[in-house]
C-alpha cells in the first residue's frame, strides 16, 4: 500500500466516522473525540503494517542464499 492511498483511505475513513458520529449523537464534542479516536487506531495499524513489511523484507533477504541481489536498482546508471 503506498503512502497516497493511505491518505486518501484515512480521509475518507475519519469524515464519515465524523459525520456519522454528529448524526447519531448531535454533539460535536462527541463527534470530534471518535474521530480522534479513529484517526490514532488507523496511525497505529498504518505503522504495525510498515514494521510487517520491514520485518517481512529483511527475513526474506536473511533467507536467500544467492550471491546476487534480488532487489533490481532504482534507477540504471547509463552511460553515453
Amino acid at each position: 500500500m503506498y503512502f497516497g492511498q493511505f491518505l486518501v483511505g484515512m480521509s475518507a475513513t475519519t469524515i464519515l466516522v465524523a459525520v456519522w458520529t454528529y448524526v447519531a449523537t448531535g454533539s460535536f464534542w462527541e463527534a470530534l473525540a471518535w474521530t480522534v479516536a479513529v484517526l490514532i487506531v488507523l496511525q497505529i495499524g498504518y505503522f504495525v503494517l510498515v514494521l510487517r513489511l520491514i520485518y517481512r523484507r529483511a527475513q526474506d533477504t536473511a533467507m536467500s542464499q544467492d550471491a546476487v541481489n534480488p532487489v533490481p536498482p532504482l534507477r540504471r546508471d547509463v552511460r553515453l
